[in-house]
């Protein structure tokens, strides 16, 4: 019975040592990523205006500035729903203004409302 039940105790504290390390990690790379995200965001919303020339800013530019990586600036600009990639011309450009053009399913009178 004594080997028995120092088996089961062991493997017990194996499990739960197991789920608080994974727990730890977790919390640790969520807060990472919100961290870097409100870094990413506040830096944009200084350095970009909604006049024509100054609405975007390269992932380089951001990546300087805020002493990223340009993988973990694309990254984190593409998990915030309001940093927005350019669609233009130039690639690989962020901002937090948009066109202001809604979509043809925006200005429709109402025809699928429920």
């Amino acid at each position: 019975m004594d080997i028995l039940e120092s088996i089961l105790i062991g493997g017990a504290g194996g499990a739960i040592a197991g789920i608080t390390v994974k727990t730890i990690q977790f919390i640790n790379i969520e807060y990472k990523i919100s961290r870097d995200k409100r870094k990413i965001y506040n830096w944009l919303k200084s350095n970009t205006s909604s006049q024509s020339g100054e609405k975007f800013r390269s992932t380089r530019a951001i990546a300087s500035y805020n002493n990223l990586t340009e993988d973990r600036v694309r990254f984190i600009c593409s998990l915030h729903p309001s940093i927005h990639l350019s669609t233009g011309e130039n690639e690989d450009f962020w901002s937090l203004h948009t066109r202001g053009e809604e979509s043809e399913y925006e200005n429709r009178d109402g025809l699928f409302n429920i």
